[in-house]
């Protein structure tokens, strides 16, 4: 947004969806001065040493749309794009140019003088190597979530971004929310009272959700170069289904703890300023989409959070359902001992519930199977010793947040990645933010397989024995 009178707009919309209660007005909320930091910044012209020319590696479902949004921000310009399968090659040319450099192995883009910063859209058990390799040859770096596919991998990469100077930014964009900042603002304002309880939601009803996506009817070992594919890997026999529907298989990719609970747990980390769990169980099963995955279409997850200076303890429960009757809902609802802040998508709602000052006594109580002369000595003292207004809740108004429409958390996203590499400034989601809420994540899968509770330590960063 270029125009003065255009972000006024924007603000203004802003306030518009916006009702809150007199103690919190708009002026004060982190979102607006958020929105109204990102566009200042943009109003100044973009010159030719401001440019930043990034490189894709992993056109695929997630590489198109991390381009797309990338090249909304201004001065973004892309040099290249890498990818196993030559249709998705052929597609980079088409939408392109011809003239767009183009390569199958990762390292070509890497060895380029004129990329600034790569977006590594890959298939889970690659993320590790291409993150230090091109830390290593002086990157910056977007990666898509989870940041490593294994939990030991995460030290390295924190090591060697720290080491290189360089901005690595890890792709759950929610936390870039505006409707996440000021669910963040309202937990720190005591809205809810004491946090003691966070459900979190993902789920799905169709099969391009399950990751059943179209496979090309020219996929063979030759067009989709199998043997690089499965380098990483314990060499794998041919399978397009691993190729193309990665996300299933434990093999090369790490199912919906990986790709859908690590959306939970990002947004709840920032909310929160959580370090993390202390210990996590997880279950599943396979319902409805038995297609040879060997990973749970159906999974839960219950974590326990302790007392930090961060926050009070609380507990965590995780669901993604791949064949939900809801059709699918993707939902954050934290719980207090006040209230409730109800995030959907974006949007968030609170309601309130806040217990009278006085105790409960009489309806469904004991009371009643007292005798009838101590029934009516008790209620005396009980009405002499408490008001009537001491026996009501107290009211609050509820509080409704709603982003302005065409409101993107990713182009947030992505703004706020391009920003660091402009300026040597910080992102939301560096390394160490990336695997406190990988390792989760992670440890989720490894709970299901292993029929067990897992112990992490969120402070240390490792796994307790």
């Amino acid at each position: 947004m270029s125009e003065k009178s255009t972000r006024r707009n924007f603000l203004q919309k802003i306030g518009a969806t916006t009702l809150v209660s007199a103690a919190t007005p708009l002026a004060s909320l982190a979102a607006a001065h958020k929105a109204e930091e990102r566009m200042l910044f943009y109003e100044r012209k973009i010159s030719s040493a401001d440019k930043i020319r990034v490189g894709v590696i992993g056109y695929g479902v997630q590489g198109h749309i991390d381009l797309n949004t990338a090249l909304k921000v201004p001065g973004v310009e892309l040099a290249g794009i890498c990818d196993l399968y030559t249709g998705r090659i052929q597609n980079a040319l088409e939408t392109h140019g011809k003239d767009l450099f183009v390569t199958r192995n990762y390292k070509d883009l890497l060895d380029r003088s004129d990329i600034d910063a790569v977006i590594i859209a890959t298939t889970d058990i690659w993320h590790y190597q291409m993150i230090l390799d091109a830390l290593a040859k002086g990157k910056h770096v977007y990666v898509e979530k989870p940041m490593v596919y294994k939990i030991g991998q995460g030290k390295a990469v924190i090591d060697a971004q720290n080491k290189s100077g360089k901005v690595l930014m890890v792709g759950s964009q929610r936390v870039s929310s505006i409707g996440y900042a000021k669910a963040k603002e309202l937990l720190a304002a005591g809205e809810i009272g004491n946090l003691n309880m966070v459900n979190a939601v993902y789920d799905r009803q169709s099969s391009i959700g399950a990751w059943e996506y179209t496979i090309p009817k020219d996929a063979s070992p030759e067009t989709l170069d199998w043997e690089t594919f499965i380098e990483a890997t314990n060499k794998l026999a041919y399978d397009p289904k691993k190729f193309f529907w990665w996300r299933a298989f434990k093999e090369v990719g790490t199912g919906v703890a990986g790709d859908l609970f690590i959306h939970l747990l990002s947004g709840t980390h920032f909310i929160t300023n959580s370090l993390g769990p202390e210990s996590i169980y997880s279950t599943g099963q396979l319902s409805y989409w038995k297609d040879g995955r060997n990973l749970p279409d159906v999974m839960s997850g219950v974590m326990q959070y302790p007392d930090s200076p961060e926050h009070p303890s609380f507990q965590m429960t995780l669901q993604v359902n791949f064949v939900s009757g809801t059709g699918g809902q993707h939902a954050l609802k934290f719980v207090g001992s006040e209230g409730v802040i109800d995030i959907q998508g974006n949007n968030l709602k609170v309601t309130h519930s806040i217990m009278p000052e006085a105790p409960g006594f009489g309806g469904y109580d004991s009371v009643f199977t007292f005798s009838e002369k101590l029934q009516k000595e008790m209620q005396a003292e009980y009405d002499a010793k408490w008001t009537e207004a001491q026996k009501r809740r107290p009211e609050k108004e509820d509080i409704v947040f709603k982003v302005p429409q065409g409101y993107s958390d990713h182009l947030d996203h992505f703004t706020n990645f391009f920003d660091a590499v402009r300026t040597g400034g910080k992102v939301v989601e560096d390394a160490t933010f990336g695997f406190r809420a990988a390792a989760p994540s992670l440890s989720c899968n490894e709970s299901y397989l292993q029929k067990k509770i897992i112990h992490w330590d969120p402070v240390k960063m490792k796994l307790k024995s």
